[in-house]
């Protein structure tokens, strides 16, 4: 986190078997590690247990008061009394039942406040615990169970005393959140004053020491102000890195490109066969202002699926090329990549243009590259086409002016550093692409070192897709949803099947086997999934495109750009499986052309189930901006901010990219004023995160 760095080994503050047990199972080794392992929540005194989607069995763990209590024994155990506690937590009363403890009989009596953890059940309407583990907050205590692993951190009635406020932390097996609470008490104890990472303290908010303090700790008003101010400086530290990137970029010569009038830019615009949309027009003149200029162009161009990014980025390309540069277009699969290379070939001859593509792939053979690699070289080639093999060492430019990233989700930051690094001295002009649009907060964060453009009219003569849900407990639908794709495959038309596995049951190579000799027996079904090889997938999509191909049945390999024109509808197999923002992709694969088309969402999912909601609401809109949103406030934290971003590694771990708008607005605003007023202490504030700590935001 900006400014606040506790390199104490935790093994000095706490004893060696606890602090052990913390490394080896959350892998925190510093006292700075612990303190950035925050509470996923709090038990509030007389606030009251949230009993909603708790099942018995689950562990609770509640905070109230002893309202009654009463003793009987059973004829089978006369001499080991059963004791009931009827404790109210400020929203419903809970029994707590003891079997012999003769310690719960001694201390919990009428009136004194207590916290419970143990299993929740339900008896008689009446939810309760049985023998739950439990510490008294208003007195002379002795932990029972678990809650006596704080015992070993200090005194428990000095650790547990005053507190209206107690820490849930995320726990495992092995540690549970009294040990953590204990060792965060711990180190707080020991915790040298922290100043402020910007010399001041911003204004509304907390100081940076108390927050640290109060987010573990709260006082009677609870944790919402620190929480705050560390969600300000979450906010900040992304903010300002991005802010330094954009200043560095800026600081750089790029080659400056004019628009020059008259020329194969100008020509390709006027001979399209199609009049640009508005929108179009407008993107078009931003990157046009952008490339005359010596400063770098960084720009995002986010639009919906089908809303003409493609020709954009080959106008943007010919703006070059008229200028004598080369240009690098970056596709993250080798289906896209020739896709990519064929449609723009085309595009160019149609226009009586002489501009050279040239394709580049990792499965190429080695004549094929050394011919490609020569064309780069030299210049003959003023657009190259390629996947990752574009980064690799062996490719050399002869004057790299434009790069050009598509679906920048699928590439690193560092990936598209590496190749504007192959212009040499200069640094080309950069536009990344994105058909998954993007929430603000995020495009805010991660790409705040880019400008932003948005396409999101279609362009004339495309109609609006529809959509429906197809579930697996309604037999008919899905016999009809066959019915439909035959339909369109007789009108000439043609559909794509997706499955979400290669393999096992529902997988692309069962479903083909199956539907090839039932529903779809007699028409020209394919199959194409990721695991062919880069030439048989090639000529797949090539008898597809060509109408060889009546059903192509795929994986997710068609998702992004694939596009032909013919074909009408799309039947998502068990849908609940793909992420929001995937299905609006795959979705945006039919309907290219001018005909009415049809995408069907066939679910396993029970009705009124979470996974059958989604599939539901995505189907019920095709607005990709709306869809977003609603995407990050499906994926659970690990999916929005990367799984491979454990725990304390992580940058943002408060912040909430939904709900925080304003708060990462203002961080932004303040970073920009930073940046702007002392650029190198901004740098020296952000000097140890590096671009991956950023990237994982944007993965879907």
């Amino acid at each position: 986190m900006l400014g606040f760095e506790d390199t104490r080994p935790l093994n000095l503050v706490i004893p060696l078997k606890q602090d052990k047990a913390i490394g080896k199972h959350l892998d925190i080794h510093t006292c700075g590690e612990l303190l950035r392992h925050y509470p996923r929540r709090y038990l509030h005194y007389g606030t009251g247990a949230d009993l909603s989607g708790v099942k018995p069995g689950d562990t609770l763990n509640i905070v109230g008061t002893v309202t009654a209590t009463e003793q009987f024994y059973t004829n089978k155990q006369p001499k080991r009394p059963i004791y009931k506690v009827y404790v109210d937590d400020g929203r419903q009363v809970f029994q707590a039942t003891f079997f012999g403890s003769h310690y719960a009989q001694r201390v919990l009596k009428e009136g004194r406040r207590v916290m419970f953890t143990g299993k929740y059940d339900v008896f008689r309407n009446q939810p309760q615990l049985s023998h739950p583990d439990f510490v008294l907050l208003d007195g002379p205590t002795e932990a029972t169970g678990s809650l006596k692993q704080l015992g070993h951190f200090g005194d428990i009635e000095q650790i547990m005393s005053g507190r209206e406020w107690l820490p849930i932390y995320p726990a495992v097996k092995n540690v549970s959140t009294w040990t953590i609470m204990g060792a965060v008490h711990a180190v707080l104890k020991t915790l040298p004053p922290i100043d402020e990472p910007l010399g001041f303290t911003p204004i509304g908010f907390l100081p940076l020491n108390s927050a640290i303090h109060q987010i573990h700790e709260p006082g009677p008003e609870g944790p919402s102000r620190a929480l705050q101010r560390l969600k300000y400086d979450e906010a900040l530290s992304v903010a300002l890195a991005m802010g330094v990137r954009r200043a560095d970029a800026e600081a750089r010569s790029a080659p400056a490109l004019p628009r020059v009038v008259g020329r194969d830019q100008d020509l390709l615009v006027q001979r399209l066969p199609f009049p640009l949309t508005s929108g179009q027009d407008e993107v078009v003149a931003e990157i046009t202002r952008d490339m005359s200029q010596t400063v770098p162009m960084s720009r995002l161009l986010q639009g919906e699926v089908g809303s003409g990014k493609t020709i954009v980025a080959l106008i943007a390309m010919l703006q070059a090329v008229d200028n004598g540069a080369q240009c690098a277009f970056l596709a993250p699969t080798e289906v896209l990549v020739l896709q990519h290379a064929r449609s723009m070939t085309r595009v160019l001859m149609n226009a009586g243009l002489p501009t050279r593509v040239v394709a580049l792939t990792g499965s190429m053979t080695v004549a094929q590259k050394q011919d490609a690699l020569l064309k780069i070289v030299s210049g003959e080639a003023d657009i190259v086409v390629g996947t990752h093999a574009l980064i690799q060492d062996g490719v050399e430019f002869f004057r790299l002016g434009l790069v050009v990233v598509d679906e920048q989700h699928r590439f690193g930051v560092e990936q598209r550093d590496a190749l504007r690094a192959k212009a040499g001295e200069t640094t080309p002009h950069l536009l990344v692409m994105t058909a998954t649009p993007i929430p603000r907060t995020i495009a805010m964060t991660v790409f705040g070192d880019l400008a932003v453009s948005t396409l999101r009219e279609l362009p004339g003569g495309r109609k609006p897709i529809q959509s429906a849900v197809v579930p697996e407990f309604k037999p008919r639908w899905v016999a009809r949803a066959w019915e439909k794709i035959r339909e369109e495959v007789a009108a000439g038309h043609q559909a794509y099947v997706v499955c979400p596995r290669i393999e096992g049951e529902g997988g692309v190579l069962e479903v083909f086997a199956e539907l090839s000799a039932t529903e779809f027996a007699g028409l020209n079904v394919a199959v194409l999934h990721g695991r062919m090889k880069g030439e048989e997938k090639d000529g797949v999509m090539a008898d597809f495109a060509a109408g060889g191909v009546d059903v192509l049945i795929a994986t997710t390999v068609i998702e992004v750009g694939v596009d032909v024109p013919n074909t009408t509808v799309m039947m998502v197999r068990e849908s609940e499986h793909f992420g929001v923002s995937q299905l609006h992709q795959l979705r945006g694969r039919v309907g290219r052309g001018g005909n009415q088309s049809l995408c069907l969402f066939h679910t396993l999912a029970e009705e009124n189930s979470p996974s059958f909601e989604r599939v539901s609401q995505v189907a019920a809109t095709t607005d990709g901006f709306a869809l977003a949103e609603l995407d990050l406030l499906n994926r659970r934290e690990g999916d929005v901010l990367g799984t491979e971003q454990s725990g304390q590694h992580r940058t943002l771990k408060l912040l909430n990219l939904v709900e925080d708008y304003e708060l990462v607005r203002r961080a932004y605003d303040d970073a920009e004023r930073l940046v702007t007023d002392n650029l190198e202490y901004a740098r020296a504030a952000t000097a140890h995160f590096v671009a991956e700590d950023f990237e994982y935001l944007d993965k879907s």
